[in-house]
């Protein structure tokens, strides 16, 4: 931190000039990026901020206006301060416009009233600056060295907030675009007065540029993304009050590095398979990512034993039913015995197939069948299997749905193969909010089985789809937040109701003067029509999608 302006004043050269505060007494704490010794009345020409400007004053203007414009000339460019000595120019007082001006402005000034040496002044202050640089020199290379280590490891975002929590001394939050909460850490403070009716407050905080800080709720805030794709802000939440005037926040670099380790975190895949297991993955994730030709697809799994070429492929992906957060080593070793399992059930059922798993959470399968296989045969014939082996491994219990199966369309050739395994992949996360059974009578999911809301559950980490919610109801949802209203509410027993304003009034219990004041008002705040279907459709897919969001 540079020093401030009452730091200067405590130096002992200073102290011994006896100094005075005689204007701007309530901006000591500007910091002092330099000191400037000069006489000229037109200094402010060759200052860039931040200086504390020395003079004994024998050449200021001696008229009011004068003197007027040599101060603001000096507050436009930033001075930090200005110091006159007595004994040259002025002996017991400084000019009165000279105060009056500089009070009206805020810039302190200082009347040393025993001389001093200013060149012993400008030595001691600039040992502190310069010492102040290589403090954050050195606090610079010890943030970087400690995030390249986390990053090298492959820390967890839980470990790599812990570190900024730590290292900041206050409250660390990691949130997505929508404000929902991923991970954080209290720094010691009670949890639940930190994450207490977070999105409300979250929204009220927009700060400008990648990194800001906001006075009003004392939060520094971050975004965090690569490649273009931001996904994400962290937030280190400190109490209200301003920046001191001029200086950039002190942890505004640990904050960015924390979220770049976050970023790197979220690019780098680590997993524990088989040999042949993470083979099948590669593949898979070629497909999916466009990474192999299709020729280099079918050329390796040919030689894997799982030919492609002249066959009905089928997209299969497999989600287990949500249960307790395991932590993260159990997670993944969960994962590991999924796709396994998932292998036995291929080799059980003669089936041939990619298998690998496709995400934290999912398995992949891309099953070749032959001209004469029957799909739905060998589809039921595989969940079958695989409901079983799992209850045998204790993965389920005996009357549990087990795993969610999910298809995709089945397509002729490798080149489509990447359509099958993404629509398997959409109806697998759709089916994870569906109750099982449901009145289902197949083993499996297709795409019909799913409806827009669970579409809407399946792409709700998706930035782009909270960037929708945000651009449809953020106004009015920053409204309800602001002053603690229901009208996000109020639009959605609206549209619930197929737009019968009556209807809605009675299901709202308000009169219908009442609610009609309302919907106007949500009208004025979105910039919409009611009136129109278009823009009603367009919102209830926005409330839908806040809904999955939340969820």
């Amino acid at each position: 931190m540079l020093p401030t302006v009452a730091r200067v004043l405590d130096l002992e050269v200073m102290r011994r000039g006896l100094p005075q505060v005689v204007a701007g007494a309530d901006r000591l704490e500007r910091p002092v990026r330099w000191v400037h010794v000069s006489e000229l009345p037109d200094v402010a020409g060759v200052l860039q901020g931040g200086e504390l400007v020395l003079t004994t004053g024998i050449a200021l203007p001696e008229d009011r206006e004068g003197l007027a414009r040599y101060v603001r000339d000096l507050d436009e460019v930033g001075v930090a301060g200005l110091v006159v000595e007595f004994g040259r120019r002025y002996f017991d007082t400084l000019p009165r416009a000279l105060v009056h001006a500089a009070e009206q402005r805020g810039l302190p000034v200082i009347a040393l009233r025993r001389e001093v040496r200013f060149v012993a002044v400008t030595e001691a202050v600039h040992a502190l600056v310069v010492n102040a640089q290589l403090e954050q020199l050195r606090v610079s290379e010890s943030v970087h060295q400690v995030f390249n280590e986390l990053v090298v490891e492959g820390a967890e975002p839980p470990e790599v907030i812990r570190q900024v929590a730590r290292m900041a001394g206050a409250p660390v939050v990691l949130e997505n675009l929508a404000h929902q909460v991923l991970a954080h850490d209290s720094a010691g403070r009670p949890e639940a007065e930190l994450l207490e009716d977070w999105e409300r407050r979250s929204r009220g905080v927009r700060p400008p540029g990648r990194t800001g800080h906001d006075p009003r709720s004392g939060w520094l805030v971050t975004t965090v993304g690569a490649r273009g794709q931001d996904w994400g802000r962290l937030v280190l939440v400190q109490e209200p009050g301003p920046l001191p005037e001029g200086e950039a926040h002190p942890h505004a670099m640990l904050l960015e590095r924390g979220a770049s380790a976050l970023a790197l975190n979220r690019l780098v895949v680590r997993d524990r398979e088989s040999l042949e297991r993470q083979t099948h993955r590669t593949l898979l994730s070629g497909i999916l990512t466009h990474a192999l030709t299709v020729s280099e697809v079918a050329l390796r799994a040919q030689a894997l034993g799982v030919p492609l070429e002249g066959r009905r492929l089928v997209g299969v992906v497999l989600r287990q039913r949500r249960g307790p957060i395991p932590a993260a080593l159990e997670a993944q070793a969960r994962l590991r015995d999924f796709t396994e399992l998932a292998a036995g059930a291929v080799r059980a059922s003669r089936l041939s197939a990619l298998v690998g798993a496709l995400d934290d959470e999912g398995v992949g399968l891309l099953i070749a069948l032959g001209t004469q296989q029957d799909e739905h045969g060998a589809l039921d014939s595989f969940s079958a299997t695989l409901r079983r082996m799992s209850a045998e491994a204790g993965r389920e219990g005996p009357d549990a749905p087990g795993p969610v199966v999910a298809v995709g369309s089945s397509v002729g050739s490798v080149r489509d193969a990447r359509r099958t395994l993404l629509e398997a992949a959409q109806v697998a996360d759709a089916a994870l909010h569906d109750a099982p059974g449901g009145g289902r009578t197949a083993s499996y999911y297709r795409l019909p089985d799913v409806r827009l809301r669970g579409l809407l559950h399946l792409l709700r980490d998706d930035a782009r789809l909270q960037t929708y919610v945000e651009r449809e109801l953020g106004p009015l949802l920053a409204h309800d937040a602001e002053h603690n209203g229901q009208l996000v509410q109020m639009l959605r027993i609206y549209l619930e109701q197929g737009r019968n304003k009556s209807a809605a009034a009675d299901a709202a219990h308000l009169s219908r003067p009442s609610f009609y004041d309302r919907l106007h008002k949500v009208e004025r705040i979105l910039g919409v029509d009611l009136d129109q279907v278009e823009s009603c459709l367009s919102l209830h897919v926005a409330l839908l999608a806040l809904d999955a969001v939340r969820r």
